[in-house]
């Protein structure tokens, strides 16, 4: 069963292009390292100050495995610098 994760992230007024930066190398770094991610990208929403992970993981230790990374755990504390509060994230289990 797959489960999901919808990360968005409101970041400072005019730190977009760093946050981009910094947020690309993570999904970069995730795509090409967790066999168990199955998608992980970054989105812009129609707000400019808002982007959106959208992610999906084979099964729990999937996720367990990305947030135990090291990749998560030094870049996602860099994007802390370009943040606007914490992120609002959804956790869901695929259905169909």
């Amino acid at each position: 069963m797959a489960l999901c994760v919808v990360a968005k992230i409101r970041v400072k007024d005019g730190q977009q292009a760093s946050f981009e930066q910094v947020a690309s190398r993570l999904a970069k770094a995730v795509q090409a390292n967790e066999p168990g991610c199955l998608l992980y990208t970054l989105n812009r929403s129609d707000d400019p100050l808002v982007y959106v992970f959208m992610e999906r993981y084979k099964d729990e230790d999937a996720v367990k495995a990305h947030r135990a990374s090291e990749h998560f755990r030094t870049i996602g504390k860099e994007m802390g610098a370009f943040m606007d509060g914490p992120p609002d994230v959804q956790r869901l289990t695929e259905i169909a």
